[in-house]
Formats: structure tokens, sequence, C-alpha cells
């Protein structure tokens, strides 16, 4: 497996890791009646702060996720794969690993420079692929 394949795994799996570290206060503050309800309302109870920024790192990480994935894409089919795009890959995840600590404790504005890492290698990737 390609260095940028295996970063995207594992960016795939740190979303799962982002779920449950979301899911399960969620469920213990605003209880399973709601979360498993429709959710056609707000719920009765508010989350914390903390639990509430976990889900909102989770929701981010879904668009960047998504972004990262073209890239891997692109560079995989092309047959682009550089020791840059690699680097880019690995700094991908570890920007994203060090995103969720960051927002849940609200570290401002380091949780924004911190995405902007991961998304400019998003980007690169997506250049070198184009050059």
């Amino acid at each position: 497996m390609t260095p940028e394949l295996t970063a995207l795994s594992l960016a795939t799996l740190l979303q799962v890791v982002q779920f449950l570290a979301y899911a399960i206060p969620a469920n213990r503050e605003v209880g399973p009646g709601y979360t498993m309800s429709a959710r056609d309302h707000a719920p009765s109870r508010p989350m914390s702060d903390r639990t509430a920024r976990l889900g909102r790192a989770f929701d981010n990480h879904f668009e960047g996720l998504i972004l990262f994935t073209i890239a891997v894409g692109v560079i995989q089919m092309s047959g682009q794969n550089s020791t840059f795009t690699a680097i880019c890959a690995w700094t991908y995840l570890i920007a994203r690993v060090a995103y969720v600590p960051a927002y849940a404790m609200g570290l401002r504005p380091y949780r924004s420079l911190i995405w902007s890492i991961g998304f400019l290698a998003t980007l690169l990737m997506l250049l070198a692929a184009l050059i």
C-alpha cells in the first residue's frame, strides 16, 4: 500500500474514533431517547461545550476527508505518488489528529492554524498532480 493510501485509511479510522469520542458523551448528556430519535426538535438538555465541539470537529473532518480522499484518488489513479505527496498525506493526517483535541479544548487560534495545515497539505497534493 502506498503512503498516501495508508494515510487515507488511518484518516478514515480517525473518523471512527471521533464518532465514538462524540457519540458516547452525547448519549450520556442528552440521553438515548433523543439520539435515537428523528431529531425533529432540539434536545431537552444541552450538551456540554466540549461534547458539542467534538461533534463539530467530527463534522469538520467529514468535509476535509472528502477533499483529502479526492487528492489521494487523483494521485493514485494518475500514478503520481512521490515523496512530496507522501509527506503531504502524512501532514494531513497529523494535522487532523492534532485538530481534534485542539478543537475540543477550544484552543484558539491554534485549531484554525492546525486546520489550515491539513487543508494546505491536501491542496498541495492536488496541485502536485496537475504539475
